[in-house]
């Protein structure tokens, strides 16, 4: 297959081996994307005049033809094809003639590259989305059913005061709403066309952006053809810190599963299945999966920074350092992907001790209670405050183990329906 680039000679093998590097492997993810890019141009062609509406039609039956191909698993690569915008061309060469070379007009491999990676993400943020919101779902629903089996809570690692798996579990659902205004922005700014921007300096050709705009469903267009350009990289760097919030959350969760798993704690528990054991110590069982959802995170908490570094120093224009960034990124959307499904297959088989607080050593959890019912009666803050104090040092310190909060976000209040619409609205933003 000739290079769609041939100026007549070929490169060192060396030389193109090392430039092609994975692009080629992770390129088959982009196939079905290229097409649907390739699709939209050839319309805008004929619309201003540059392809006739016969060619467009054969163009666009074989466009679909290659689609299916991707679609059914049996679209490929071949060896010499450099990338997957030069086998789709090529093929339509093979295929079409003249006509096939057509396509090209009115674009580069530079902005061509763009949407492909621009639609693929865009797939890829609402399958992350749809990810955090089962997990959310899940761990809502886990808040209501166990909102009045109570927690010890620790502050400094030490006994502190009652907490709840209410609090708990609704905690970190709410926590990943957060994550998801993240997301949200990562989607704005993936969500514009960069079609027409060429090399990154435009056309002469009088090609209409608005028209591929809204054939490709982009919410908005990169106006500046130099400003679209510059996206490569920015997009990519915006995702990356939007999965390191969310892996940030999943990996202060998977911490307290490890944790609250353990003996000394004792909180939870799960199947023998879920867990592993001891090759040597038959009473183990080890949260493995817990611990891996926890490194994974932090690698994927790496990412923005890896990708910044690789994007640094570099002045406008397309430069080949962007090639890497997709050995980067995909897997590590794929790794996301993963986290928040095992999340969600473990906490869906979690049980929780109902029983903890049973254990003499969490008494002084409920000092501050005690604290607040003496001023509730009539004493000041700071002399209950001594009283309660004193009886502990005196070992003189009795509790009932009861908590009555009632504001809006405590144990008593958990504002689960409140916490379930600002979700929603998030969600809403992804429209």
């Amino acid at each position: 297959m000739s290079k769609i680039w041939n100026k007549g000679f070929d490169a060192d093998k060396a030389v193109l081996n090392f430039t092609v590097g994975k692009d080629r492997e992770l390129d088959l993810r982009l196939a079905k994307y290229d097409i649907i890019g390739s699709l939209a141009h050839i319309k805008m062609l004929t619309k201003i005049g540059l392809m006739q509406p016969e060619e467009e039609k054969v163009l666009r039956a074989e466009l679909q033809n290659i689609l299916k191909e991707v679609e059914n698993g049996n679209f490929a690569l071949d060896d010499d094809a450099e990338d997957i915008h030069s086998q789709v061309e090529s093929m339509l060469i093979n295929k079409l003639g003249e006509i096939g070379k057509k396509i090209h007009s009115g674009r580069s491999r530079n902005d061509q590259v763009l949407v492909d990676l621009k639609l693929f993400l865009k797939d890829e943020i609402l399958s992350i989305k749809d990810g955090v919101v089962s997990l959310f779902d899940l761990l809502q629903s886990l808040s209501e059913t166990h909102k009045d089996v109570l927690l010890p809570g620790y502050t400094h690692g030490q006994i502190a005061m009652p907490s709840s798996f209410g609090l708990w579990f609704g905690a970190y659902a709410e926590t990943l709403i957060d994550d998801m205004h993240t997301l949200v922005a990562a989607w704005n700014v993936t969500n514009q066309n960069p079609l027409g921007s060429a090399a990154g300096y435009g056309s002469s050709f009088p090609i209409d952006r608005d028209m591929t705009t809204q054939e490709l469903n982009f919410a908005t267009m990169n106006y500046n053809v130099i400003a679209a350009q510059m996206g490569r990289g920015k997009t990519e760097r915006i995702l990356a810190q939007a999965m390191a919030n969310i892996a940030f959350t999943l990996n202060k969760l998977a911490d307290d599963n490890c944790q609250y798993l353990s003996g000394n704690y004792a909180f939870i528990s799960y199947p023998k299945e879920l867990t592993t054991g001891s090759s040597i110590m038959p009473h183990k069982k080890n949260p493995d999966v817990w611990e891996l959802i926890r490194a994974h995170s932090n690698r994927l908490q790496s990412l923005p920074n890896e990708l910044a570094l690789m994007t640094t120093n570099i002045p406008h224009g397309y430069h080949r350092d962007y090639q890497l960034l997709k050995e980067v990124l995909f897997p590590a959307i794929e790794t996301l992907r993963e986290l928040l499904a095992m999340s969600c297959f473990m906490l869906e088989q979690v049980s929780v001790n109902k029983n903890i607080l049973d254990d003499a050593k969490y008494d002084y959890l409920f000092t501050v209670e005690e604290v607040n019912r003496r001023v509730l009666e009539g004493t000041t803050f700071r002399d209950a405050y001594i009283q309660v104090g004193q009886e502990v040092q005196n070992n003189q310190f009795v509790s009932n183990k009861e908590v009555n909060h009632t504001h809006q976000g405590s144990i008593g209040n958990l504002c689960t329906e409140e916490i379930q619409e600002k979700m929603k609205r998030v969600v809403g933003l992804f429209s």
